[in-house]
This record gives structure tokens, sequence and C-alpha cells, in this order.
């Protein structure tokens, strides 16, 4: 719902105002009038905010490392173990020997086909990290407006990844041409997960807490935890009560020393039943907590990668709307011009401290320039304030006749009163 502004001034005695900022928004774009060199400054600084730029391939690089190693590992253990049985065998036949020769040469072939197939994946992976040193060594003062494009369409992948619109930010990055640049593979086993958390399953989510087992438990994430007490409110719900003991004492008992509270308030679950009133209890069994299920594997799967918690897009718009922010921006008189007049832009500036305004500035609603002592501020009967240079060009095109631009009044020239702010 749009709300009418209200006018800048009271009349001709006004002697506050209203104080509003024009600061753009910090989404990384090039101004003409800046010089290369305040430019290159600038960019250095918001590089850093690109250590998720180059830390996602190197993790995910790290990663598929150590699953190669874990797979060449065992298979080899695997194969030296066999070979020993037989040599240490006194009683086994020749055709017996070549047999199990012949299968152990398999297996090698089908670990040296695995090991080529990771190889390959790797120095894919590798050739993603150098792209990516590349596209930040590549920017200059020339190319500038041209890599901040580039760049704030990254910014929006991002965000469509992290809100789940996978197709949608897949066509982004092919038509712009920046699919190494971005993580859509990262989040494509993400999307796994996710899609089967959504369906009440948490069988995908087990099996990546078991794959990132070491890396879970250094960040001391309770994340199998969760799923595991869902999946026993799941036997509850069910009336699976037996099963549902045995899942205790197998999955949740190891847990009782550090997560008791939690545990303790589950279990009791099996005396209240699904279908219980008591509030304590009932939330337990609501749909939502799949949902926070999925907020949670979200959160560790961020942390995992070395990604920001919160989408870079919200980063940059909070970075802007932190110059904005007034404590009039709202109240039920905040102008629509005011990107803090929508919903949206003042749940991302909830959490933001107001802009420090050490001095009041009016800035004309035509114009969008600072009303000044070169442009001082004039009042329309209607209580309307625009600056002096704009009322003097609209007054000569229209022969002394100045038109209102948000109510349509027409009023002479004459008529203005030139406001006094104090």
């Amino acid at each position: 719902m749009e709300i009418d502004p209200l006018p800048n001034g009271t009349g001709s005695n006004a002697t506050t105002t209203t104080t509003e900022t024009t600061v753009t928004a910090t989404l990384p774009t090039a101004t003409s009038n800046t010089t290369p060199s305040s430019k290159l400054s600038q960019l250095t600084e918001s590089l850093k905010l690109e250590h998720q730029f180059l830390c996602v391939p190197f993790e995910h690089y790290k990663k598929t490392i150590r699953a190669n190693h874990r797979t060449a590992e065992k298979e080899v253990s695997a194969v030296i173990s066999s070979v020993a049985d037989i040599a240490d065998s006194n009683e086994i036949s020749k055709d017996d020997a070549v047999l199990s020769l012949t299968s152990l040469v398999s297996r090698l072939q089908g670990l040296k086909r695995k090991l080529e197939e990771g190889s390959r994946t790797e120095n894919l992976q590798v050739q993603n990290c150098r792209a990516r040193l590349d596209h930040l060594e590549s920017v200059d003062a020339e190319n500038l407006s041209e890599w901040n494009n580039v760049r704030f369409k990254r910014i929006l992948v991002d965000y469509m990844l992290r809100m789940s619109y996978y197709d949608t930010a897949r066509k982004l990055a092919e038509s712009s041409k920046i699919e190494e640049l971005v993580d859509l593979e990262v989040f494509q086993e993400a999307k796994k997960v996710v899609d089967a958390l959504k369906n009440q399953e948490v069988g995908p989510a087990l099996a990546w807490c078991a794959e990132n087992k070491s890396r879970l438990k250094k960040s001391k994430s309770k994340f199998e935890f969760q799923l595991r007490l869902q999946e026993f409110i799941e036997l509850v719900r069910a009336e699976n009560y037996m099963r549902a003991i045995l899942y205790a004492r197998r999955y949740l008992a190891p847990w009782g020393a550090t997560h008791l509270k939690e545990l303790q308030l589950v279990m009791t679950t099996l005396a209240f039943r699904s279908n219980t009133e008591c509030t304590k209890y009932k939330v337990l069994f609501e749909p939502k907590q799949w949902d926070f299920l999925v907020d949670q594997f979200k959160q560790e799967f961020y942390k995992l990668h070395g990604m920001t918690l919160e989408p870079l897009l919200n980063i940059y718009l909070q970075a802007g709307l932190s110059a904005l922010k007034t404590p009039c921006c709202f109240e039920d008189g905040c102008t629509k011009e005011d990107p803090l007049s929508q919903e949206n832009f003042r749940k991302l500036a909830m959490p933001l401290p107001y802009s420090k305004q050490h001095y009041s500035k009016l800035v004309c609603y035509i114009t969008k320039e600072l009303m000044d002592t070169e442009s001082p501020p004039q009042v329309l009967p209607n209580g309307y304030v625009y600056s002096t240079k704009a009322l003097k060009e609209m007054a000569e095109k229209n022969n002394g006749k100045i038109t209102c631009p948000r109510t349509g009044l027409v009023c002479n020239y004459s008529d203005l009163v030139k406001a006094y702010i104090s």
C-alpha cells in the first residue's frame, strides 16, 4: 500500500524540514565522473568482500582431494590384505589363486578408473580456481564498468542459488557466460539435501553429515543431532514406540552428555504422543520443524564452504541502507522516494544502526539536488517545497506559471515564498 507524501513544509513560516539523504545503494556500479585512481581505491576496499569468491572453489577442491584419497586408501588396503591372505594360505589351489588374483586385478582396474575420473574432476576445479584468480587480476581502470557488471550478475546468481531458484540462476549464469565464476555445482550438491528435507526425508542429510563428520565435529555442530531427534519424532508420530525406543538407544544416547535437556524433552513425547495439546510438546510435531532443519542445513553448508551466512546481495543493500536509515524512515510520513518506505527494505535495515546526521539536508524533489544558498528552497501555496533552480526553469518554460509535480496545483511564480531553515 502506498502512502501519500506529506508536504515538505507547512507554509511560509516553516522552520523545520524532514531530513532526506541522497545516498545510492552500494551495489557495484561504476560512475563516469570518478577518477581512475579513486575507482581502483574503492575497488580494493570492496574486494575484501570477495573472500567467498575464492574460498568456495578451493574448499570444494580440498573436499574432492580428501574423497579421492579415502577411496584410494580403502581400495589399496583391501587389495594388500587380500594378497597377504593368499600368500599365507598353504591349502589354496592353483586355480583358486589365479581366480583370486584375477579378481584383485579387476578391482585395481576399477580403482584406476575412479582415480582417473577423480583426477579429471580435480583438474576442472583447479581450472575453476585459476579462472577466478584471473578474473580478479583482470580488473583495471579501463574495464572497471564491465567488470562491475559481471560482479553484479555474480551477486544475483548467488542470491538466486541461496533462495533455491536453481534453474533461473543457471540460465543467468549461462547467458552471461560466468559459469566458472559462480558456484552452481556446489549448490547443486546442497539442493539434493534441501529437496529431501522438504519432502521430510533425513537420509541424504545424514549421509552429508557422515561425509563431513570430522569438520562438523570441529565446528561443534549439532545438525546431525537435530536430524536424529526429528527421525525419533516421526517414529512417535507413527505410533511405532518400541522402534522409537530402540532408535533412541542407538542414535540419541551418545548425545546425552552434551544435549541432555533436548534429549529429555523429546523422550517425553513417548508419554504425551503426537495428538497432545501441551504447547511444549505439541510444537515438536509441527511441520515447521522441517523448515527449521532446512535453514539449519543451509547455515552449516555455508560455514563448511567458507560462504557468508547472509547473501552478498543483502550485505551490499544493507551497506547502502545504513546511510539512509533515520528515525523518520519508519514514520507514516516517510516519502515514497525513500527506499525504506518499502517493507522489504525495512526488514533488511532493522538490525542496522541509525545513520549519523550532523546537519539537516533538503533535497529537491524535481532536480534531486541539495537546496542550499545557491538554490534556496521555496514554498508553494500548498506547502510543498522545491528548489529555486527548478522552479525558475519551470516558470521560464510556462510563462511564469508553476505546476506542483505532486498535487498538480498551478500558481504564479510570484506566489512562492522563500523558506528559511534554522
